[in-house]
């Protein structure tokens, strides 16, 4: 079958990572994405990476991580014959994103009210820190800022270390989800209706809204969330434990479970123990509680509890390192990983993840390695009607 967005195309005016990560999921779905980028530098991810020598040469480690499938083209979108070239470009498009501060679109004359006057079908996607109105619209944002304003950093460590910024960007990548996620829904209707949209994209409230159970407990129930370390709130014994060697994470949440992994440790006695028969006492005793466990825990690994845990129907998993997960069989199996032999400017295996799931008529993935800076400049003006005398002749005049 044909992939999901086959014949759909994405202009892919971002960078660095919410806006390029939104568009990467579509690549992997069969959209045929264009990234326009600015002659000379282009995305800002293409100098970030853990390899120098990548950074150097525009094809560093963060831009590889979420540009594959994709097709590069080079635009000034400040020169007047390069919007006139940009705006030929939308009237081929299905889609807009981008990740500029709000307003900076329609300074250039580009916005969603001037671009809707050319293709009144486009779906147009702004992704932006704090949305396009309210009082912080026009800050500057990157992820940490975001992880700390949502409520994100209070929430993560323990009573000593927190605030924490999560590992990860998170709030950049949520910001992508959920902005491929808008855009999809308006593709549906656009199929139906052939109207278009403008879809507003907060990083803050699309991370806020992830935090459901947080939210929850304090705007209904009245109770302010605190980190609680890598512990469960609704649940003990929850969260990671000690081993013989190598940490551990249970979650035996159901009252079964809790019996269960009772008896699996050779601590039955502790499922009849007045102190912990209840959930909320077991809450409130969950230092104690913990303790009794570990010192079971001790006589084996984690990997090997891991094994026994599961096969009693008690959720269980060692915690691993990025090598490890990576390297383990289950994620091989599945085949998260996908591997070009190399890319433009780059010496080596480019191996890329793919989507977080799979499809019966085909599973998602980049159809090319990411592309260098400009490389399908003069294939994509051709294909919009330039001649060859009128490519050379922008490029000239700095238009691409």
């Amino acid at each position: 079958m044909s992939p999901l967005l086959d014949k759909i195309r994405v202009l892919d005016l971002t960078n660095v990572l919410a806006g390029p990560f939104c568009c990467y999921q579509m690549a992997l779905l069969g959209a045929d994405v264009i990234k326009v980028e600015v002659p000379g530098t282009g995305d800002l991810a293409r100098q970030l990476g853990a390899d120098p020598d990548l950074n150097k040469a525009l094809m560093g480690v963060s831009f590889l991580a979420q540009n594959a499938g994709k097709r590069s083209l080079t635009v000034n979108l400040k020169d007047k014959v390069g919007k006139a070239v940009f705006r030929r470009l939308v009237e081929s498009a299905d889609v807009l994103v981008e990740n500029f501060r709000p307003g900076v679109m329609d300074r250039l004359g580009l916005g969603w009210s001037a671009l809707k006057e050319i293709k009144p079908s486009l779906v147009y996607c702004a992704i932006s820190g704090f949305g396009q109105t309210g009082p912080l619209h026009g800050n500057p944002a990157y992820d940490q800022i975001v992880q700390g304003l949502a409520g994100v950093m209070s929430v993560t460590g323990d009573e000593n270390s927190a605030p924490l910024r999560v590992g990860y960007p998170v709030a950049d990548t949520i910001g992508g989800i959920t902005a491929a996620f808008a855009i999809a829904a308006a593709l549906v209707r656009r199929g139906r209706t052939g109207e278009g949209e403008f879809i507003d994209v907060s990083m803050l409230e699309s991370t806020l809204v992830t935090m459901g159970w947080q939210v929850s407990n304090y705007l209904v129930a009245h109770v302010q969330p605190r980190p609680i370390g890598n512990e469960n709130m609704t649940a003990s014994p929850s969260g990671t434990f000690a081993t013989g060697s190598g940490p551990l994470n249970i979650a035996a949440n159901k009252q079964e479970q809790f019996v269960a992994l009772c008896a699996v440790i050779g601590r039955p006695e502790l499922a009849t123990d007045p102190r912990y028969v209840d959930r909320e006492d077991r809450k409130k005793r969950r230092a104690e509680l913990k303790a009794e466990i570990e010192k079971a825990l001790a006589r084996k690994t984690a990997k090997e509890w891991s094994v026994l845990l599961n096969a009693k129907g008690i959720p269980a998993g060692e915690v691993l390192s990025i090598p490890q997960v990576l390297e383990h069989p289950h994620i091989k199996e599945r085949g998260l990983v996908t591997r070009f032999p190399g890319a433009p400017g780059v010496d080596r295996e480019v191996p890329v993840v793919r989507s977080g799931f799979k499809l019966a008529s085909g599973d998602p993935e980049p159809r090319s390695p990411p592309p260098a800076l400009g490389a399908d400049t003069e294939v994509l003006l051709a294909e919009l009607g330039y001649g060859p005398d009128e490519i050379r002749a922008l490029r000239d005049g700095g238009a691409v």
